[in-house]
């Protein structure tokens, strides 16, 4: 008897996550509902200490926060990946004009939030360290509120905001390495591009199972994680290097590994992983920061570089870009659509919180800000973008059709 495939193939070609962003609003839900149930626990003081304990609780070489965050979420950005790379060949960013926007996007949307903070703390020196804290937009937080949106919100806005969080952490991987980085393994890093070759050799090669594809994908998690960089970059690299089958003027290959693996991992990512993340990371404790905390320095830096910065990179980038012709606004989308947009881009979180630990590792004062600002600008960013993009559903000038593009 022959052994059951790894991964069974399908008959016909399947988007995970675009079916999880155009479709129902429960994977968005149960993101939320999971985030809030991080915040009462950890500041409840029933649970406080058991919510902390268990997050630090050693298992193996990492603890259980490292874990989520450097393991598991790996495997989300494998799917993200994965969707990127479809849409990249053969879908919304498949033409190098059109892949133009969420890259200089990105890039705006980086230099303005750090910009907004450098000049809100210039008067203390001690705290610009912290200056990439609001840089980075949290992918999975975003894409949860724009789920909720379910079909308000049209699919190549929320396939461009997922392009644009995807280039913008790994411009945040980026200045984690150069700036926040004491010490690269350079073995690891030999490592890590020897793997990157061999999937490239089995993609070249036109390997068809999956198998491969999925232990280069462990291997090349474990040296990533061990030459000092974000470990979860590993999961985008190596679905770059997972074969589509797509091929112009033809349908996709509904057997080729990217569709099945996508197919094989895109529920326990979505309903499983991203909730277990948002459970573990939204769990900020108020504890000893009152309301005149909010008027600190760090704190109004973050949320004015979440909430203010992010949004003036965004909307400056689309609009020039525009203006000179580089690219064109998303899908033919409105003003109103893309400053919605431009507002959940502000929503900083998971990376926001990790730079801010590298920033300022010996200070638990300081993270308690920290963890205020990321909060509130985070908060402040999502209810705006969601009631923005909410708005813009229901009102007609909202619509493309009824602003002429620049």
């Amino acid at each position: 008897m022959t052994a059951a495939p790894l991964i069974r193939p399908l008959t016909r070609p399947w988007s995970a996550l675009r079916a999880f962003l155009v479709g129902e609003a429960g994977g968005g839900v149960v993101l939320l509902a999971a985030a809030l149930a991080a915040m009462v626990v950890a500041n409840w003081p029933a649970t406080a200490h058991g919510y902390e304990a268990l997050l630090a609780a050693p298992l193996g070489p990492l603890d259980v926060h490292q874990w989520i965050n450097d393991g598991l979420m790996a495997v989300f950005f494998l799917l993200v990946g994965l969707e990127i790379k479809r849409e990249l060949i053969g879908g919304q960013l498949a033409s190098a004009r059109r892949r133009r926007l969420p890259v200089l996007v990105a890039a705006a949307g980086m230099a303005a939030p750090a910009l907004v903070f450098l000049l809100v703390t210039a008067g203390h020196p001690g705290l610009q360290r912290g200056w990439a804290i609001p840089a980075a937009t949290d992918i999975a937080f975003a894409i949860g509120i724009l789920a909720l949106l379910g079909s308000r919100a049209p699919a190549p806005l929320k396939i461009f905001l997922t392009a644009v969080a995807i280039v913008d952490d790994m411009g945040a991987v980026a200045i984690i390495a150069l700036a926040y980085t004491t010490q690269l393994n350079g073995w690891a890093l030999a490592l890590a591009a020897g793997i990157v070759a061999g999937l490239v050799a089995l993609n070249r090669r036109k390997v068809g199972a999956v198998w491969p594809y999925l232990a280069g994908f462990a291997l090349l998690w474990v040296a990533v994680l061990l030459s000092g960089i974000h470990a979860t970059v590993a999961g985008v690299v190596a679905a770059a290097c997972i074969p589509l089958g797509h091929r112009p003027g033809q349908p996709d290959d509904a057997q080729a590994p990217l569709h099945r693996i996508e197919h094989a991992i895109s529920a326990p990512v979505l309903y499983g992983i991203v909730p277990l993340f948002a459970f573990a990371n939204a769990g900020v404790s108020l504890a000893g920061l009152g309301w005149g905390a909010l008027a600190d320095p760090l704190v109004l830096g973050i949320v004015g570089g979440l909430f203010l910065g992010k949004q003036a990179g965004v909307m400056a980038a689309v609009w020039l870009a525009e203006r000179f012709g580089w690219a064109h606004r998303p899908g033919g989308a409105g003003w109103g659509q893309v400053y919605g947009v431009a507002l959940l881009a502000g929503v900083g979180f998971t990376m926001s919180l990790f730079i801010g630990g590298l920033a300022f590792p010996a200070a638990p004062q300081l993270m308690g800000e920290v963890k205020l600002g990321v909060l509130a600008g985070s908060l402040l960013s999502a209810v705006a973008g969601y009631l923005v993009l909410r708005g813009c559903a229901m009102t007609p000038p909202c619509d493309a059709s009824s602003i002429p593009s620049s």
